[in-house]
């Protein structure tokens, strides 16, 4: 059985890697400000250009986070699916034209102006669900939490962050451990039996897994209880780095997207890019 990485650090040599926690924090947010708030394609494309560009200087491989992505391609295609079904009109009413491709039944049908609003909204998510993926990929979990401290969120909430990004390798490396030892005990999880079968041999896995993790988290809890944490309403971090030259560019580089995109989305007093006018 493959082991697969689901949200965790990965190491590499890249630009993107060193550079620090607060500046990759601040940079997604302004992206995800700027995807989320434009619904110009010109602006959409753009950003998913240099988002790609993003990816191959991270030298983050697509298959390292190829699960995380094909649930966010499956919940994509199912938000598609839904606002279709139960708005199949508003692209026209959005775009206020209409042009019918295809007639199915009912209200239902395919204009272009629906087609071209799904577009948008498929565009927004791809620009946003990689750079968070990377985010989390090229930051190390306890500099994740200084960076998180660093912009006034209370130093709790990061480390309980920390902590879960720590813990889901080692949840992913004690489910592969507890499934090896039940494969040797005969029980078999895979595609070969009925699903309901596979099912009731899966709660072998599932039963001890939640037993470690419960104890597992009552011994991180009381380390940290006899260690005083949350005594104080402040802390030092030993991961918090200043900010360099590189990291300067970025932030700047980031809030001109920023900036351009609020500038050329609401250029005409619309969110909306219209072709079709």
């Amino acid at each position: 059985m493959a082991r697969i990485a689901i949200l965790s650090y990965i190491k590499r040599d890249s630009l993107v890697h060193e550079l620090t926690g607060r500046t990759k924090l601040l940079f997604f947010i302004a992206w995800s400000v700027a995807a989320m708030v434009t619904y110009d394609t010109r602006v959409l494309t753009c950003m998913l250009l240099i988002s790609i560009v993003i990816f191959k200087i991270s030298k983050v491989r697509v298959r390292d986070i190829s699960f995380v992505l094909g649930l966010a391609a499956i919940f994509l295609i199912m938000n598609n699916l839904f606002v279709y079904l139960f708005s199949p009109e508003y692209g026209v009413g959005l775009y206020e034209s209409r042009t019918v491709l295809v007639t199915i039944a009912g209200p239902y049908t395919i204009t272009a102006q629906q087609l071209f609003y799904h577009l948008n909204m498929t565009m927004k998510v791809i620009c946003v669900v990689p750079v968070a993926l990377l985010f989390i990929a090229c930051t190390d979990p306890s500099e994740f939490a200084a960076s998180l401290a660093s912009i006034g969120v209370s130093y709790r909430i990061g480390y309980a962050v920390s902590l879960a990004l720590r813990y889901i390798p080692d949840v992913q490396r004690e489910y592969h451990n507890i499934s090896q030892a039940q494969q040797a005990r005969g029980i078999d999880l895979s595609g070969k039996d009925k699903l309901f079968t596979r099912m009731k041999n899966s709660v072998a896995i599932l039963l001890p897994l939640v037993l470690s993790s419960l104890n597992r988290i009552e011994t991180v809890s009381n380390a940290m209880e006899l260690r005083g944490f949350g005594r104080n309403k402040k802390r030092t971090w030993y991961t918090l780095r200043k900010m360099q030259k590189n990291d300067w560019i970025v932030v700047a580089f980031v809030v001109a997207i920023l900036i351009i995109d609020m500038v050329v989305t609401f250029w005409d007093g619309s969110r909306y890019f219209n072709p079709f006018v």
